[in-house]
């Protein structure tokens, strides 16, 4: 009877009780495209309203049409351009960055000959290059490939050398007890360990090839996303400029998720956090 007693309120109260609704889940590419569609809308509202000047910011439906006209104008052309040049570029600085940051990480002597000059020569503005750049290679395609590896080179070196020097010294313990060799112990210990803070150097990277690229074609280029943007300027066009500018966050976006898909499937045997 006590038994009945106690589970009989318990059964009432899921029967009488009222389910909590539910929700279907957005897909997480879905959440990602929210804000931007919520700041294309407000843009094109605000135009169409006059609340926003036209001549300021063009209503995205009107660069949409731009973007559509510049495609029957060579655009895929300047599209090519620019990507070849960011990819030459990034991938010349990563690989030199990954050469040096390993020898900075692993070698002490390395790091005090080498790790005071990167660091100095990090602070240097990208279009602080330039005129040196074009005196010393004139107006052709190296110094604009040169220009961009510079922009790839730092963020690469940077991640390479600090996740080869955080590896825990627990592992290289580990490692040395099993009297490893030194390059045993940097293939199988210290590369595995610092892939994460290395991807992240060349994720890094590469934004900052794709901002040098814009700098690089800025200056001198007959040819390019860069180029579109400095004719845009001084033709008073916003909409060629909005463009170009929509272009490069779709490509440096692309880019990013390429490399963030790569690294997802080399880093799938991490057993890290995940948020829900």
């Amino acid at each position: 009877m006590a038994r009945d007693t106690l589970t009989a309120p318990t059964q009432s109260s899921h029967a009488g009780g009222q389910r909590k609704p539910h929700f279907p889940r957005l897909p997480r590419a879905a959440w990602g495209l929210l804000l931007p569609a919520l700041a294309l809308i407000a843009a094109e509202l605000g135009v169409r309203t006059g609340a926003i000047p036209a001549n300021l910011l063009p209503a995205p439906s009107d660069i949409a049409a731009t973007i559509a006209a510049l495609a029957h104008q060579g655009l895929a052309g300047h599209v090519l351009a620019s990507t070849v040049r960011v990819a030459i570029g990034f991938t010349g600085g990563a690989l030199l960055a990954i050469v040096l940051g390993a020898a900075v990480g692993l070698n002490s002597k390395a790091e005090a000959l080498l790790d005071p000059t990167f660091q100095a020569l990090r602070a240097i503005p990208s279009l602080a290059w330039v005129p040196l750049l074009l005196l010393w290679l004139g107006i052709d395609e190296a110094p604009k490939l040169v220009l961009i590896g510079i922009g790839a080179f730092f963020p690469v070196y940077m991640g390479v050398a600090s996740g080869i020097r955080d590896v825990d010294r627990k592992l290289i313990d580990a490692a040395r007890m099993y009297r490893l060799s030194r390059a045993a112990l940097a293939r199988r210990v210290l590369l595995p360990a610092a892939l994460p803070a290395i991807f992240t150097g060349l994720r890094n990277g590469l934004s900052l090839a794709w901002m040098f690229m814009v700098a690089a074609e800025l200056i001198a280029a007959s040819q390019g996303l860069g180029y579109l943007l400095s004719d845009g300027r001084e033709t008073s066009r916003a909409d060629i400029v909005l463009a170009a500018i929509v272009l490069l966050a779709v490509l440096g976006k692309a880019s990013d998720s390429l490399m963030l898909h790569l690294e997802t499937r080399l880093l799938a045997w991490r057993d890290n956090y995940t948020h829900s």
